[in-house]
């Protein structure tokens, strides 16, 4: 066994203080394996990327036939190459018609930055309305975008022509306006701890943009591929926007963004001037193979159509006095508990009893359950029992 704990520290740019040093090997399915064959269940898909289970052989194939095929070969947009087309095809069959249009970039922070790019171009404005407590990513546009004062003030001055609303709360109509470029929002808030629309509020903001001719967009980095028991959580809520937002999932595992319009709207990028947006490595050849495949498995293997049961299943079993509530929709859960303390101590000593789970950036209180949709009910059995007894520790600590 090599540890390469001290290496990692001193090489590598670290995100927090408190980096949790699990040192894997190999991963499959629902499991993370370490050099000494420790053997963590996952309950955080990596943020809700591999929803198909980790070393799928289905999305393995298609990146070895792809990678022997060719790699990059010219910067998006100029060449054309079949993985991008084929998946592109696939995306926009399930898709409402006026979202037919996909420009493949390379996460989804700059998705983000692409969609607001289009949105200004687009109508000929500037201002953009956003969510308290949104994540859309840490790039200097998504960051202008994101609804924390403690993330945006240590990095400022950021965009200008930016106006914070709050997330569920009505008064936004009045905030939307005719010099309003677009309002940009989860549907389903994830860093927030999960947090649901108001009924009728995702259509306020729709008929509020119609009346405008401000833009809709949606992000659904976290939410997309089926992980709130629908492919798209807009399904759940009958709302369609004018720009969608999808990434994580997307790639199967590979890094991979996108955002979606109709080709009248993506059409402004293409002149005036002409490679308004580019990107070198945007769509690459294998990450669309392997994403196209990701979503194969998930169509053809049904994972959709368990997601509802399968979160009714963890929320039927995690009774313990420390949680509150456990909050969400399908496979993307926040358990709420009495103490943020605990949920520290959670996340901190999760690997301990073999599973691994995440906090929310903006939702101390809740620890994250997010695990790739194959799980079966003997996994979620599985982790419930362990998160029972890790609860019953903190309880002592």
């Amino acid at each position: 066994m090599y540890s390469y704990k001290e290496f990692f520290l001193r090489y590598l740019g670290q995100t927090s203080p408190e980096p949790l040093l699990i040192q894997v090997e190999r991963a499959e399915g629902v499991f993370l394996y370490g050099p000494a064959g420790e053997r963590y269940l996952d309950l955080v898909s990596g943020v809700s990327v591999s929803n198909t289970g980790h070393a799928n052989p289905r999305i393995i194939d298609a990146v070895r036939r792809q990678a022997e095929a060719y790699l990059h070969i010219m910067v998006y947009g100029e060449f054309i190459q079949s993985p991008q087309v084929r998946y592109a095809e696939l995306l926009v069959s399930l898709l409402p018609e006026n979202l037919n249009c996909i420009y493949f970039v390379n996460s989804g922070s700059e998705a983000v930055e692409g969609a607001i790019k289009l949105t200004r171009r687009h109508t000929g404005r500037t201002e953009v309305v956003y969510f308290s407590n949104a994540y859309h990513g840490s790039t200097y546009g998504a960051l202008s975008v994101q609804g924390s004062d403690l993330f945006r003030s240590a990095f400022g001055p950021l965009l200008p022509d930016t106006v914070m609303a709050g997330f569920n709360d009505r008064s936004v109509a009045g905030m939307i306006t005719e010099k309003t470029a677009g309002v940009i929002v989860e549907p389903i808030q994830a860093e927030a701890g999960v947090i649901l629309p108001d009924p009728g509020f995702l259509q306020l903001l729709r008929e509020r943009c119609d009346e405008t001719g401000a833009l809709l967009i949606f992000d659904e980095c976290q939410t997309g591929f089926g992980r709130t028991g629908t492919m798209f959580a807009m399904e759940r809520y009958e709302v369609v926007p004018d720009i969608l937002i999808l990434a994580k999932a997307l790639g199967g595992g590979m890094p991979l963004g996108s955002f979606i319009a109709s080709g009248s709207i993506m059409k402004s990028l293409s002149f005036n001037p002409a490679l308004g947006h580019i990107t070198t490595f945007g769509g690459h050849p294998v990450c669309c193979a392997a994403g196209m495949a990701s979503l194969q498995t998930l169509m053809e293997e049904e994972l959709v159509a368990g997601v509802v049961s399968k979160g009714q299943r963890f929320r039927s079993r995690l009774r313990h006095d420390l949680i509150t509530e456990v909050r969400g929709e399908g496979l993307l859960l926040a358990v709420r508990l009495r103490d943020a303390g605990k949920a520290r101590y959670v996340v901190s000593n999760a690997p301990r009893y073999g599973f691994v789970t995440d906090y929310f950036l903006f939702c101390p209180d809740s620890f994250r359950i997010a695990p790739p949709l194959s799980i079966t009910n003997d996994e979620i059995d599985e982790a419930c029992n362990m998160i029972i007894q890790l609860l019953d520790e903190a309880v002592k600590a």
